[in-house]
């Protein structure tokens, strides 16, 4: 035999093509033990956290009006932001060209709650009852003043698309717990009253240049939990196993050929479906649960697709394993009529939150599930339109902005960072996107500097070249 015949027949991509069985007994351990084919091994520290919920309230909440408490804003009440607090901060085109800047001081009042005195609106009385376990970041700042830059940064490290999301990043590197169940999942609810809900696009549970077989699973509403999962009429679940193994062989004879990766993640796709079939609508029927949890979460939990809903389910795959669980509540984007729109928004979301950090708690979860609640960006302290005493609305602004922390690793009862007294100027402890990306992927075990993934000749994180742990709200 010629020698390049001998490196032929010796080629990596021959020996795969004559090692059937081999692939083979790598698919069935990948499916006993997905965590052997997760991406990194996790550093030497333990990790407090196993899981993250992120209760995504997409349309950016007003932190005056919620957590970031400005007193002395009411003599300031209509008089004009001064210019030198402004500073050259971008305007949206919504109030760019207002002739003024009027400062509209919040209509809610604040109290201190818990032992750590923490102070927080009204709007969030249920809330409110875990003021000693929350820990609210006051100084989280990004570059986007639009919704969907903004929540793509949030989500993916970058503004512009393409890039895997955080969810998408956590499968990558840590694999499952739940061979039944995807590790991402995002959950998405409507609000229940009239208000300007921006759209969510998929790339925000996206895998981006990662496999596909790490990209979030969306679980609706409908009687299909996920599109596509049920057995079209006429097919049975043998006459589907039967397809899904011939299917796969095609595809194990396609990978040995030509080594596309997306061919093993098609096959590991097909079996993870055909498993879902039976684990989804288990996970979905919410009729086992006592009427006392319903009482929990409210009079909306028991409608499908509501945020008090998704709550219930948040805690269902917590309890099954599943590592990234992202609910998004659209509604936020309170450009007008602001006062009503916060009500409304924490009707729907208040005592459903209250209620999913209490089950946690009491189900000893708590203490290794990292919750994180906030959106993509805060609200100007200016009023956009009219300013009555007891109407206004907020613009977009990225400078400066409000969201909270619980659970694994973090210490709760506190605040970190600190804004002027226009809660427009950071001036304490700045906290950048990337910084709370690395920290949450910290509680995690994972060292955001090290969770990297090769593509087009480069080495991408989700931090990009950016983020520090924020080691101050760390327990």
């Amino acid at each position: 035999m010629s020698l390049p015949s001998l490196q032929n027949e010796l080629s990596r991509r021959h020996f795969l093509s004559r090692s059937a069985a081999g692939i083979g007994a790598a698919a069935l351990a990948s499916l006993v033990n997905p965590r052997l084919f997760a991406a990194t091994q996790p550093p030497q520290f333990v990790p407090k956290a196993k899981r993250i919920i992120w209760l995504t309230q997409a349309g950016a909440p007003s932190q005056l009006d919620l957590f970031d408490y400005k007193p002395g804003l009411v003599s300031q009440f209509d008089k004009d932001l001064p210019a030198s607090v402004r500073g050259e901060q971008r305007l949206t085109g919504m109030t760019a060209g207002q002739k003024r800047f009027p400062v509209a001081p919040s209509v809610f009042k604040f109290q201190q709650h818990g032992q750590s005195g923490l102070w927080l609106t009204e709007a969030l009385p249920h809330t409110a009852k875990f003021a000693d376990d929350i820990c609210v970041i006051r100084s989280l700042h990004t570059e986007a003043i639009n919704h969907d830059p903004a929540m793509t940064l949030l989500q993916t490290g970058h503004q512009i698309g393409g890039r895997p999301a955080f969810g998408a990043w956590v499968s990558y590197g840590l694999g499952s717990e739940n061979a039944d169940l995807p590790a991402f999942v995002a959950l998405i609810s409507r609000p229940s009253g009239p208000t300007n809900a921006q759209p969510l696009h998929e790339r925000m549970w996206s895998s981006g240049f990662l496999p596909s077989r790490y990209q979030g699973v969306r679980l609706s509403s409908g009687k299909d939990p996920v599109l596509f999962l049920s057995n079209p009429p006429g097919i049975t679940p043998e006459r589907r196993r039967a397809m899904l193994d011939d299917a796969a062989a095609l595809n194990r004879l396609q990978f040995a050929e030509y080594q596309d990766p997306e061919t093993q993640a098609r096959i590991d796709q097909y079996e993870l479906a055909f498993r879902m079939q039976s684990a989804v609508p288990d996970l979905a029927d919410l009729s086992k649960e006592p009427a006392d949890i319903f009482d929990r979460y409210g009079p909306e939990s028991k409608k499908p697709g509501t945020y008090a809903a998704n709550c219930i389910l948040a805690r269902r795959l917590a309890e099954r394993g599943v590592r990234f669980i992202q609910l998004y509540h659209r509604g936020w984007d309170q450009h007008n009529n602001l006062p009503s729109g916060i009500k409304s928004q924490c009707h729907d979301t208040d005592q459903p939150t209250a209620a999913l950090l209490a089950e946690l708690k009491g189900r000893g979860l708590l203490e290794d599930t990292l919750v994180i609640w906030g959106g993509e960006f805060g609200r100007t302290v200016y009023s956009q339109g009219v300013l009555t005493k007891d109407n206004y609305g907020r613009d977009h602004h990225p400078r400066c902005y409000s969201v909270w922390l619980a659970g694994a690793g973090i210490k709760g009862g506190q605040v970190y960072g600190e804004t002027d007294d226009f809660s427009y100027n950071i001036v304490k402890d700045p906290v950048h996107i990337h910084d709370l990306n690395a920290t949450a992927l910290h509680l995690l075990g994972l060292d955001h500097t090290k969770l990297t993934y090769r593509f087009q000749g480069r080495d991408y994180r989700l931090t990009d070249v950016h983020g520090e742990i924020v080691k101050p709200i760390l327990a």
